[in-house]
């Protein structure tokens, strides 16, 4: 009788090595960039006001010009 090769239920390579990446990591890895190129988006905005405030200007607050 020829050999049968066990299933691969817990995500292992062809060669038998099992796979430390899954979908979970991967989701988690792009939340962490996102939520990290927020984090740098908004420290850059907060640090350009306080560089206006510092400097003495009274126009600092960003003008909202959507219209109501």
């Amino acid at each position: 009788m020829p050999e049968q090769k066990p299933s691969n239920t817990n995500e292992e390579e062809e060669d038998g090595r099992p796979n430390p990446f899954g979908w979970p990591a991967l989701v988690i890895i792009a939340l962490l960039i996102v939520g990290g190129w927020f984090l740098i988006t908004r420290l850059n905005d907060d640090t350009n006001m306080q560089d206006c405030i510092q400097s003495g200007r009274r126009n600092c607050a960003p003008i909202d010009t959507a219209g109501k």
